[in-house]
């Protein structure tokens, strides 16, 4: 019975989405109760550092009483997401606080390195305003997990493919541009971090980007997620529902999935090709270079992007352009 807490989320027949009615109060029933006694979740999130959330409703952990894997798993109200890594539910806890659960299929380390780890990533991503914070974790025989600041504007997939199916635009250029130069901050920020490694962390990666592993706010600044995750958990091979439009070229979905900075500059070109909408759909014909309208001197900005987009997807790994390069870029357009 326990194993019914780790079945596949259900499937819509009608468009192959995950339901959201697969909420895990009822997955994990049998789970929760498999358990002869409740257990705590460790919680490190301080509440002056709520880094400065003032977009966002976060998961204000120090305001509850000790937080337990019954409480945590029975506040979940559904699946927003799942990826090879594990799946993301939405908590609600007691007192309204909403959090993002990111709960991993199969984990690579045991408990005192996997608390060391998240400890260490978390300490790290509360210093920079363009990581989601991470604020409690929980290491148990049967399932792990982390919960993370939640955004109810979701993420720029979510943003992109939901538009692009219903035909329409979802961001203008100037939110374009706010949501790239968010991004390059970020990982400018963990490319910067020294010494690079921290015992066997390697901190100065991240290892995951993608457009699910970008969360917006409301004034359209973006917070890169799941920072350092990809040291934690190994991946499985699943039906990513990430989010991306049936109609979106292949050559747009391929990540570099190594651990290295230039695999991270490689998934960010990824990334703005994707926030460009470009390559068009083959065989689709188009007037407009872009996705979304421009004027003249908008136009010229989103070429001077789409250049590095295409310089960071190099197949030669050395001839991509380091952050810093891009950073300075990005801040004279």
């Amino acid at each position: 019975m326990l194993s019914r807490a780790f079945t596949k989320p259900r499937r819509s027949p009608r468009d192959g989405e995950t339901s959201l009615r697969s909420a895990s109060i009822h997955e994990y029933e049998d789970f929760i109760f498999g358990f002869m006694d409740d257990i705590p979740v460790i919680s490190f999130h301080e509440s002056e550092n709520n880094n400065n959330n003032k977009n966002n409703k976060s998961c204000d952990c120090t305001s509850e009483s000790q937080m337990t894997l019954r409480l945590v798993l029975r506040a979940s109200v559904g699946v927003m997401g799942e990826s090879r890594l594990g799946i993301t539910e939405k908590v609600v806890l007691l007192g309204g606080n909403i959090c993002a659960l990111k709960r991993f299929r199969k984990v690579c380390v045991r408990r005192s390195e996997f608390g060391r780890r998240i400890e260490k990533l978390a300490q790290l991503g509360n210093q920079c305003e363009f990581l989601v914070p991470v604020n409690a974790y929980l290491y148990a025989k049967r399932i792990k997990f982390v919960l993370c600041d939640y955004y109810p504007m979701g993420s720029l997939a979510d943003l992109l493919s939901g538009a692009r199916e219903e035909g329409q635009t979802a961001l203008d250029w100037k939110q374009r541009l706010r949501i790239i130069q968010s991004i390059a901050k970020a990982i400018q920020f963990i490319h910067s971090l020294h010494p690079p490694k921290d015992k066997h962390l390697q901190i100065n990666v991240h290892g995951n980007i993608k457009a699910t592993n970008i969360m917006i706010n409301i004034d359209f600044t973006a917070r890169l997620s799941d920072y350092g995750f990809a040291q934690l958990a190994e991946p499985i091979e699943v039906n990513d529902t990430g989010q991306v439009s049936p109609c979106t070229p292949p050559e747009r979905r391929q990540y570099d999935e190594t651990l290295s900075q230039k695999s991270d500059m490689y998934n960010f070109g990824v990334v703005l090709m994707d926030i460009l909408g470009w390559p068009n759909v083959p065989g689709e014909k188009k007037k407009d270079l872009f996705e979304f309208p421009l004027d003249i001197k908008e136009q010229k900005h989103a070429m001077k992007v789409l250049e590095i987009a295409r310089d960071c997807t190099n197949s030669v790994p050395d001839e991509r352009p380091p952050i810093e390069q891009i950073i300075y870029c990005l801040w004279t357009i």
